[in-house]
This record gives structure tokens, C-alpha cells and sequence, in this order.
């Protein structure tokens, strides 16, 4: 298991801005060093924003509709020449694959995560 990290504030947590969002698209990303997809993600008011994720154990036609929690304020980041605009959230399962988080209940994209 992953130690806890320092404690940090409400404000550092409230700069961040947690959403809800849902997969439109998912591409093939070749470049990508370790195996990722590229996806595109509506995070609300009609806009989507891209990201580079490492969720290759779903196949695209899974991921597509699905919900997911996202930060979509973090600077974008380049990765192999790909501007990553936001960061899909997940974690390792035992075997060491992404699972991506999401709500349990239908909720609609944009909206906040607190």
C-alpha cells in the first residue's frame, strides 16, 4: 500500500477542480512511452477536454459513455507532442491495472466533485 501523504489544507483541496465528466471519444495514442489512449472527455457546457490516460486494460468502445472523475484545472502537460488537458483519476488493482473512478449513480457531467 501507498504511505499517506502530508496534510495539506481545505484550500489547497478547494483550488482543485474536481469534476464529473463524461468519455466522447478515445484514440489510439502510438507515441505514448508507456500504453495509453488518448480520450477526450465533456466536462460539462459543452466542453471537452483531452487527456492522455494509461487506462489501456478498457478497450475505447467500453471507455465511450462511461463517467468519470476528473481534475481539469492542472496545467496541460505534453506528452510525446500531445497536450493532456486534464487528469482521468483512478487506481491499481491487485494485478496492477487502472481502474478509472466513477460515480455510482448517473450524474451529469461538469458537475463538481467535493
Amino acid at each position: 500500500m501507498t504511505p499517506l501523504k502530508p496534510q495539506v489544507t481545505y484550500d489547497d483541496f478547494a483550488r482543485l477542480d474536481l469534476r464529473i465528466g463524461k468519455v466522447v471519444d478515445v484514440q489510439h495514442f502510438p507515441r505514448a512511452r508507456n500504453p495509453s489512449w488518448k480520450v477526450a472527455v465533456d466536462v460539462g457546457a459543452g466542453r471537452i477536454m483531452w487527456s492522455s490516460a494509461q487506462i489501456t486494460n478498457y478497450e475505447p468502445a467500453a471507455l465511450i459513455g462511461s463517467l468519470v472523475v476528473c481534475v481539469c484545472n492542472f496545467a496541460p502537460r505534453n506528452i510525446a507532442g500531445f497536450a493532456s488537458e486534464l487528469l482521468i483519476l483512478g487506481a491499481k488493482d491487485s494485478d496492477g491495472k487502472v481502474i478509472v473512478l466513477s460515480p455510482r449513480s448517473e450524474v451529469a457531467p461538469g458537475e463538481a466533485v467535493f
